[in-house]
């Protein structure tokens, strides 16, 4: 569960930087996959965004298959999520993951708020060139697992747990099942 290391921080250290995630990132094991220095910092809220998933360029992720998180500006609407702290020899592992040399991505500087309301400027990502499609359950469960495992609002948490995935039947690569485990293990 997230705890509220957050509040003391002043300000991001050289050799670190805040990363807010609102998608896959959430989960430990996932973010860890690609990332080991991520420490969970607190739980957030972006003001005036909207949570969305989509396929980039129209074209379904073949990692995922189906629809992935990006994030758009939306008046009066939020999302929750996670701030970690991470080593910055661990940003172009981050955006490699997150495909901003691809385009895929484009890293933004935002500004969450803490549960006690400490604004904080973390780094984040959005999709810009995308159409929207469904996650896939798979995509859709760790999102969930990574929300519940960081203790992110009831209702945000209910939010979430609606969303509809597409019906993609198949499975994802054995990484992603095996993190897929581990979050079940650790949430249940």
């Amino acid at each position: 569960m997230a705890n509220s290391s957050c509040e003391d921080l002043r300000g991001q250290e050289e050799d670190s930087f805040l990363y807010f995630a609102y998608g896959s990132n959430l989960l430990t094991e996932r973010i860890h996959l690609r990332n080991p220095s991520a420490a969970v910092c607190c739980v957030a809220r972006l003001q005036d965004f909207k949570l969305d998933f989509g396929n980039y360029r129209g074209k379904t992720s073949e990692i995922w298959h189906g629809g992935i998180a990006t994030i758009f500006q939306s008046p009066g609407d939020e999302v929750w999520g996670v701030v970690w702290k991470m080593n910055k020899s661990n940003l172009s592992s981050l955006d490699k993951q997150e495909g901003v040399n691809s385009g895929m991505y484009v890293p933004i500087e935002i500004n969450v708020y803490t549960q006690k309301g400490k604004e904080i400027t973390c780094r984040s990502y959005q999709m810009k060139n995308y159409e929207s499609a469904p996650p896939s359950p798979q995509y859709k469960k760790v999102i969930c697992l990574g929300a519940k495992e960081n203790g992110l609002p009831p209702e945000y948490q209910k939010k979430l747990n609606a969303i509809e995935p597409n019906d993609y039947k198949g499975r994802v690569s054995e990484e992603i099942e095996d993190i897929i485990k581990k979050g079940e293990a650790k949430t249940h």
